[in-house]
């Protein structure tokens, strides 16, 4: 009888020991990084009042969003964000490069702002909702017969 429990000791060691070090990992940092900013080396090739917007795409890369107008500018977002367990994540740093045109296409201006610069804006894609609303078919066949007047379709 001893000896099973002399047997059951280690083994619970080892469970307990097992169960702190998935507690322990469990919350740690996990950083992840989204997004894409030139280095300074790159932006160095772009040359303000003589590369053009095509120029730019070359020598730095295609831009992670650029601006709605035609005239506006490119846009280089990244940003780093740390998960740490079940907490929401948070963003621990953001990069932002932007260089602007102007009429003719050419680099007016190269500038870069960090999360020290300005407030961190949510980056989130918004949905319209339409009005139709989740009926089937035969349901919305029912719902218009109290719609319907013979009196308009008799009196042409």
């Amino acid at each position: 009888m001893f000896k099973t429990a002399d047997l059951l000791k280690p083994a619970y060691r080892i469970a307990i020991l097992g169960a702190t070090v998935a507690v322990l990992t469990a919350c740690t940092s996990i950083y992840r990084n989204h997004g894409y900013v030139p280095s300074e080396e790159d932006l160095a090739q772009v040359q303000v009042g003589v590369d053009t917007r095509d120029s730019v795409i070359q020598a730095v890369g295609a831009p992670s969003s650029a601006g709605v107008l035609e005239e506006s500018g490119y846009y280089y977002v990244s940003t780093r964000m740390r998960h740490y367990g079940p907490a929401k994540p948070q963003v621990v740093s953001r990069q932002l490069v932007a260089i602007s045109f102007d009429q003719r296409g050419v680099v007016r201006n190269i500038e870069r702002f960090s999360l020290a610069d300005g407030r961190v804006i949510p980056l989130e894609r918004r949905v319209t909702d339409s009005s139709i609303e989740d009926k089937t078919f035969l349901r919305q066949l029912l719902g218009n017969l109290g719609n319907f007047n013979p009196g308009s379709v008799l009196n042409q």
